[in-house]
């Protein structure tokens, strides 16, 4: 059994320390240890997104710990901000106010990202998100922000080139949840399709609308061979049951903020056979993360989910570059950013590089489908749409 994952709250620091922090001062990590801070919904309507990454970066802090050749201890440090952007900036002064945090994984969802990145960016703290895929987060100039996942780009082109290419759709329905998500994922979507030939209808459905059975019919009602839905597996569960009683019977797809099991609990039968996206490989299927999903299975009791594997390399890729910092006299925030943006790193689910602006160099979208009670794995989209 692996030893259990150190949790300590961040606690405020004197207004002294608070200026240094805040200004990306000088060393961080006192004495032999080091914090390493995830900020996502760690609580409200998404949750499960949030744990499957949190316990992804608590199995690589225990594991990295137990081999016991680090020559200091990793920390972690829960931040919640419920994937909401109007908590982000709180939750992400909890870890710019803890001088021992030198690393945040996180914010998970594009929308707290967005809200949180300049403030890390003030305090000289790496902000290296494993999820947030609105593709624009690298071009607004945030210093210490990097994403080790494809963008939405990359996601939004995949939806396009399946449906245009395999399953030959002529006309699509793109619904987005009016999130920063949603909208930035149903753009690319509906542009790409666009450019290929394909009639589009586009659609907006607001995040927690009481009933979905309008939306359903003004989806129907336009004879759609295919649906893409942009939002969330709380909001994508009852849409899904009100299409299927409005009758729609055409090609259904999502992306990555609905492929979870969640989305199957909240829609039954009625989420058979949608297609799911995600930049997000299947830790169950790839050889090269089946150890993985074994010691994540005897951890936490349940199979690793969307982002889990993800959120494990990008922990593994902090702590070498901590080690690194650490063996070389100590580590400052700065200098993990510049560490970490420079770093190429051989993870479990891909290699991991930045370019000068902070954006992941690999940009492979990977396809899903819900077949009974699960989540089927299909492949990569460029090798099933040809």
């Amino acid at each position: 059994m692996l030893n259990k994952t150190i949790v300590k709250l961040a606690i405020p620091m004197a207004v002294g320390a608070l200026a240094l922090t805040g200004c990306g001062g000088g060393d961080s990590g006192s004495g032999d240890a080091y914090k390493i801070a995830f900020q996502g919904p760690l609580s409200g309507d998404n949750v499960q997104l949030g744990q499957n990454m949190e316990n992804g970066i608590k199995l690589a802090i225990d594991q990295a710990n137990a081999e016991g050749d680090l020559g200091f201890e990793v920390e972690y440090v829960p931040v919640d901000d419920q994937g909401l952007p109007d908590k982000a900036t709180t939750a992400a002064q909890k870890a710019i106010d803890d001088e021992d945090v030198v690393a945040v994984i996180g914010p998970a969802f594009s929308g707290p990202a967005d809200t949180a990145a300049e403030i890390y960016g003030s305090a000289g703290l790496v902000a290296l998100s494993s999820s947030a895929t609105r593709p624009d987060l690298t071009t607004k100039g945030y210093e210490t922000f990097l994403r080790a996942v494809p963008n939405d780009s990359a996601q939004g082109a995949g939806m396009a080139k399946y449906l245009a290419n395999k399953t030959k759709a002529e006309k699509v329905v793109v619904v987005d949840d009016k999130t920063d998500y949603g909208i930035g994922l149903a753009d690319v979507a509906e542009k790409d399709l666009k450019a290929a030939g394909v009639e589009v209808v586009r659609q907006s459905v607001p995040q927690k609308t009481p009933d979905y059975s309008a939306a359903a019919k003004n989806v129907t009602k336009n004879k759609p061979d295919a649906l893409i839905y942009a939002g969330y597996y709380q909001d994508a569960g009852p849409f899904a049951k009100k299409l299927k009683e409005a009758g729609f019977d055409g090609v259904a797809m999502s992306g990555d903020g609905t492929n979870d099991a969640q989305f199957i609990q909240l829609a039954g039968d009625a989420s058979d056979g949608w297609l799911l996206t995600c930049p997000c490989t299947d830790a169950t299927k790839e050889d090269a993360t089946k150890k993985f999903a074994a010691d994540y299975e005897k951890e936490f009791k349940q199979a690793p989910g969307t982002y889990s594997a993800e959120s494990y390399d990008a922990a593994m890729m902090i702590i070498e570059e901590i080690k690194k910092l650490h063996e070389d006299g100590g580590v400052e925030r700065q200098a993990l950013v510049d560490a970490l943006r420079a770093a190429k790193y051989k993870g479990l689910t891909k290699e991991f590089s930045f370019d000068d602006k902070g954006e992941f160099t690999n940009q492979t979208i990977y396809l899903y489908q819900v077949k009974g009670e699960g989540i089927e794995y299909q492949g990569s989209i460029d090798e099933l749409a040809g």
